[in-house]
């Protein structure tokens, strides 16, 4: 099934095509002499079990120790002698992979990519080698003030939600894990049901489909009932299917004494709607972009350039799939984290009682419309664009309206959302002080 995904004029006119198997294929000519083929699986850490918190993320590192057909280390040989680049990620939600080629090269390089990502050999040597360098990430992970600052801030936010975990995992769980519930995993959820690949660039459409429907022809699929009974897959169920958590009722308040620092940090949250709310979502964007992106954003304004209370102060609506965090993030002297902690609630009250002035919602919008044509200006930045979108959201459109969306939300809207979401005496707030 394929069809060509164009309502209305714009930068965007990517095709979708569905494979019997279920997998999601989304292809785009582009006038770039480069292919960016980038491989979306809805399998990241909220996934996991407690037991496990930390497999997805080193599966992200197994992946490429070799397959039956390619020996450990022959994939980076091969991208490398072509100068194509390859890397991957993983997050709470999703594990990304992705490949950069040369046009004439993508045929060659883009089955490879394809083959190590779904016919991983996992060898036990190698995933105890490769364990060593899972640990020694995790803790270069808990030497970084601002990772920590960020951990326990979720911890906070999150009583129940997979998102209170690290991706990474505690190295506890890491040291016990073993090759055979890695192989497990990986063929639980592993599945064309759970990927959507991209491939955006300077190929004919019919020859992207192409080229990945062939190397996804030799992916071996495990059948349903094996899946059903395995740990994995059934926790994986389990997590979709949790409700989000409820608002905060009172301030809660954990602080922390953090010997590294050279100020103090502060960080506010409140729970607010994921993209299983999607259109809920907006309207705290907007809310962000007016409080903390810019100098002339109203915290930025008033705390750091006019007042002096902090150092840096920043705001983020980040909407993770199942629930989202409204997060206000500062800097600033131990003696001055009552005054910014005030200040910050007097404009979340302002927020919820004043009209957000047009002058100020046509900066937030114009900041979105240009970020949005700056976003889709390589294939990689559209390869990135359609596949998160269309393997979280399930729909590519709310990608394409992202800009208007913005466009269309007025004062009222903002206010509205600002009591619904927003109450400056209910948060969570998270306080990391200097020896």
């Amino acid at each position: 099934m394929t069809s060509t995904l164009l309502k209305s004029p714009r930068l965007n006119s990517p095709t979708l095509h569905k494979l019997p198997n279920g997998l999601t294929i989304i292809a785009e000519q582009m006038p770039v002499d480069v292919v960016n083929l980038s491989l979306w699986i809805r399998v990241g850490s909220a996934v996991e079990s407690d037991a496990i918190n930390g497999m997805a993320h080193f599966l992200e590192h197994m992946i490429f120790k070799g397959t039956e057909r390619l020996a450990s280390g022959e994939f980076e040989r091969r991208i490398e002698e072509r100068g194509a680049v390859t890397n991957a990620a993983t997050s709470q939600d999703y594990t990304h992979y992705y490949i950069t080629t040369a046009p004439q090269d993508f045929a060659e390089l883009a089955p490879l990519q394809i083959d190590v990502v779904f016919n991983p050999s996992i060898p036990d040597d190698a995933f105890e080698r490769e364990r060593s360098v899972v640990l020694e990430e995790i803790r270069r992970s808990e030497d970084n003030p601002q990772r920590r600052t960020f951990r326990r801030a979720m911890e906070m936010a999150f009583d129940s939600l997979p998102y209170r975990r690290p991706v990474l995992g505690p190295e506890s769980v890491i040291s016990g894990l073993q090759p055979q519930q890695m192989r497990d995993f990986h063929a639980s959820l592993y599945q064309p049901e759970s990927i959507t690949a991209v491939a955006v660039g300077n190929l004919p459409v019919e020859k992207l489909i192409e080229t990945i429907a062939e190397g996804f022809a030799h992916v071996p699929q495990t059948q349903h009932p094996t899946r059903a009974k395995s740990p994995a897959t059934a926790n994986s169920t389990q997590n979709l299917l949790i409700n989000p958590e409820s608002a905060f009722t009172e301030i809660v308040r954990r602080e922390f004494v953090d010997e590294s620092l050279q100020q103090a940090r502060l960080v506010m949250v409140w729970r607010v709607p994921g993209l299983t709310q999607l259109n809920q979502t907006y309207e705290l964007d907007v809310l962000a972009g007016i409080l903390g992106h810019g100098r002339t954003s109203r915290l930025v304004r008033d705390l750091r350039e006019e007042r002096g209370l902090v150092s840096a102060i920043a705001v983020s609506n980040m909407s993770n799939l199942l629930q989202g965090t409204f997060y206000i993030s500062a800097k600033c002297a131990v003696e001055n984290i009552t005054a910014v902690e005030e200040a910050i609630t007097q404009h979340i009250r302002r927020l919820q009682t004043e009209l957000v002035t047009e002058k100020e919602i046509a900066r937030v919008r114009k900041r979105v419309a240009n970020r949005f044509i700056f976003g889709n200006e390589t294939p990689s930045d559209r390869a990135g664009l359609y596949g998160f979108y269309q393997s979280l959201v399930g729909d590519l459109e709310p990608a394409f309206n992202y800009p208007l969306h913005i466009q269309q939300q007025e004062a009222n809207d903002l206010l509205l959302a600002a009591n619904q979401y927003l109450c400056p005496e209910a948060y969570g707030i998270v306080i990391m002080k200097p020896l």
